[in-house]
This record gives C-alpha cells, structure tokens and sequence, in this order.
C-alpha cells in the first residue's frame, strides 16, 4: 500500500508560479510511474502530467505545456509539479498518482494510488 501527501498548494495571482510536492511512503516508490492530476469544480478530473519511475521521461497536457514541469526525486519518495505562469483558468485541486505498473498514462484508470488532493487558486 502507498501513501501519497500533496503540499504546496495555495493562492496565487495570474503569471505567478507554484511548486506542489508529493510525499509517498513504502519502499517502492522508485519502481512506480507518477501523475498529476486536477479537478476544477463542477469538471472531470483531468490528466495534467506524468513522469517515468526513472524521471527520464514526461508526458504533459496541451493546456499545461511549456508552463508546468514534473520531476521526481526517487531518495526522497517525493514527485513535484513546478507550475509557471499560472492562468485562472489552472484554478482546480491537483491531486498526485502512483501507476504501480509503471506506466505513466494519462488515464486515469492506470493510475493505483491517490492523494487527498491540494487546492490551487490563480486569481486574475
């Protein structure tokens, strides 16, 4: 069983920038592809980026590219999302995933493991 805790959540105003984090516990964690993924209120949740279990390769949303970046830290169980030049309409809350099998889809079926989520605000 995996354990994920997002952090760095937070209100910003547009074309501010945010690092969320997310903790997983186990031992395990280097072998598992991860996700970010968000929810805005009244939506479906949405793929918004993932990263490889050796962080060699990413995979992103059109919405988000170029602005975000994902990158992991397998000795600190820790995966990140740097998210620059944020847009109102990033507003949602992000949750982070763990593809046990390796993945690192942008479904989010493949995904095993979920945090509780962290809520970003980007006022305009």
């Amino acid at each position: 069983q995996v354990q994920l805790v997002e952090s760095g959540g937070g209100l910003v105003q547009a074309g501010g920038s945010l690092r969320l984090s997310c903790k997983a516990s186990g031992r395990t964690f280097s072998t598992y592809a991860m996700g970010w993924f968000r929810q805005a209120p009244g939506k479906e949740r949405e793929f918004v980026a993932a990263i490889s279990w050796s962080g060699r390769s990413a995979t992103y949303a059109d919405s988000v590219k170029g602005r975000f970046t994902i990158s992991r830290e397998n000795a600190k169980n820790t995966v990140y999302l740097q998210m620059n030049n944020l847009k109102p309409e990033d507003t949602a809350v992000y949750y982070c995933a763990a593809d046990a099998g390796g993945r690192g889809t942008t479904a989010i079926n493949d995904y095993d493991y979920w945090g509780q989520g962290t809520q970003v605000t980007v006022s305009s």
